[in-house]
């Protein structure tokens, strides 16, 4: 699955990278708690957090995460888009809840890898 067919699965506005919206995604992760995604381990894999602050968009970069989801409407500040953009990671959000983005992403195959616990 691409990020833009990911976008258009949550109704997700794009607030940073469209130039790189034709990459390809293998996984998600759904967390508001930066050391579970440490745990996650997926690179090229799309994020979905209602945790507004800087330290997402570390780990996302650490974990070659391509794409943040900021869920519940939540609209980032200036500086985690800027340091998104830095780091090339797309950024978009969605009026969904967590639990509703990520079963959108799991119904349109987006799953995990048979060796993860579900």
């Amino acid at each position: 699955m691409t990020i833009k067919e990911a976008a258009g699965l949550l109704d997700a506005e794009i607030l940073c990278g469209e130039d790189w919206l034709d990459r390809e995604i293998n996984s998600a992760c759904g967390s508001d708690m930066m050391s579970d995604v440490l745990a996650f381990v997926k690179e090229h894999s799309i994020l979905l957090t209602g945790l507004l602050n800087p330290q997402v968009v570390r780990t996302a970069e650490m974990m070659d995460m391509s794409c943040i989801v900021f869920v519940r409407g939540k609209h980032p500040g200036d500086a985690i888009l800027k340091l998104a953009g830095d780091c090339g990671i797309v950024v978009m959000r969605t009026e969904y809840r967590m639990f509703s983005a990520c079963g959108k992403l799991y119904a349109a195959g987006l799953c995990p890898e048979a060796s993860a616990k579900v």
